[in-house]
């Protein structure tokens, strides 16, 4: 039976909601499919000319990869008949993709990278960019192979982060992690065998270290309203503090990106830049009033409410991503100043407005509706988070013993 090669998008999307493209192999009424690596919105793909749309940014570079693949394969094929071999849609994958090893970290790093620039993943890319370095720094090689991760590496490598560069266990999960989901795309692109991944059971596992959160008091955060003589910026602060505390503890790089033209009959309809989720939310009167304070800056009805992104160039992530960090720097900056004042011994920062409103939240709302409110995919996710909150029945157990 004669065989079918062509360019594919694969209709199962990763964790981002951006699917893969392959080439589809099919001989004897048998599929396999070699995947390329990058992926993309499925808006951007013409699945009537199996190509990439001009709108994506990437396009022709895309296209032209998945021509020479195209290319390379039906050559295997046209290889295969001259020499009159019987082969499967296995073996025809087996002899296009990269043999072991002609591949490396180095260079899978690298389009993994790239990927994330181009769909503007500016937070991940930041934080995974160093975990990659380490890696390479760590293995004294520009040419580090799959088959060189193994246990033993991996084993050597965690305690080099441990106690050559001092990081935390938190920081050591993130760094396996980062080798973890590089090895598996190495493995999907036939870059290396199945048989040589090395976590999971008795291997390598990675396991979350637990965490504590902790947040402010319902008395603590009436202290922190009622505050007064506060400077200019200690004020603005403790308002995008507050404002983030009022919306479900809203993440502070969302709260800077919110414009007038969000608010809709005092509600607030916005989109969480982690992960494009959009949201709708009331604006009680406490958030209100933060509002009218800022209503004298606004000059159209598009303009932020905040003031630190009006003098980004908002056609730049990176510029924006990288005035957000210094807002919310100087935020803690003064954030710490407060907490003196108030005599809290507990560090107050933005990401505490979220601990916050999770602790005072406790199990008065169910855990569906927290699950809204935070935007969880996972009510799994809902649930971890706030059992760091969680403590009633705990706290009444032990009471019946010791208070006797």
């Amino acid at each position: 039976m004669a065989s079918s090669i062509k360019i594919t998008l694969r209709k199962k999307a990763n964790k981002e909601g951006l699917y893969p493209l392959a080439i589809r192999i099919t001989k004897n009424r048998k599929t396999t499919f070699v995947y390329t690596g990058y992926y993309i919105d499925i808006k951007h793909w013409d699945d009537k000319n199996k190509r990439v749309k001009k709108s994506h940014p990437t396009s022709t570079r895309l296209n032209n990869l998945l021509l020479n693949k195209l290319s390379e394969a039906s050559k295997t094929v046209i290889d295969l008949q001259s020499n009159n071999q019987d082969f499967s849609s296995k073996e025809i994958k087996k002899s296009i993709v990269k043999p072991l090893g002609e591949e490396t970290f180095n260079s899978v790093s690298k389009r993994f990278l790239e990927e994330l620039l181009e769909n503007k993943k500016l937070s991940r890319l930041n934080s995974d960019k160093p975990r990659i370095k380490h890696v390479i720094e760590f293995s004294k090689s520009e040419s580090l192979y799959f088959n060189e991760i193994n246990e033993d590496f991996l084993k050597r490598f965690i305690s080099y982060l441990r106690v050559t560069r001092k990081n935390s266990e938190r920081s050591i999960v993130n760094n396996l992690i980062v080798i973890r989901t590089l090895f598996n795309r190495a493995i999907k692109e036939g870059i290396v065998e199945q048989k040589l991944y090395p976590f999971g059971k008795d291997k390598i596992k990675i396991k979350f270290p637990e965490s504590e959160k902790i947040g402010l008091t319902i008395e603590e955060v009436q202290k922190l309203e009622n505050l007064q003589d506060l400077s200019l910026q200690e004020n603005h602060a403790r308002n995008v503090w507050l404002f983030s505390f009022y919306c479900a503890g809203m993440r502070v790089g969302d709260v800077l990106k919110i414009k007038w033209s969000d608010i809709i009959d005092k509600r607030l309809y916005y989109q969480m830049n982690k992960n494009s989720k959009r949201l709708s939310i009331p604006l009680n009167e406490k958030a209100s009033t933060i509002l009218e304070l800022y209503k004298k800056d606004k000059s159209k009805s598009d303009d932020f409410i905040f003031p630190e992104l009006k003098a980004a160039n908002l056609k730049s992530a990176q510029d924006v991503l990288r005035k957000t960090k210094t807002a919310t720097k100087k935020f803690n900056k003064y954030l710490e100043s407060i907490a003196s004042k108030l005599e809290i011994d507990k560090k107050i920062t933005m990401h505490i407005s979220r601990h916050t409103f999770g602790n005072i939240s406790g199990d008065k709302i169910s855990i569906h509706i927290l699950q809204k409110l935070y935007r969880h995919s996972h009510i799994s996710t809902t649930m971890n988070y706030q059992s760091n909150f969680m403590h009633k029945e705990e706290d009444e157990a032990l009471d019946k013993v010791i208070n006797f």
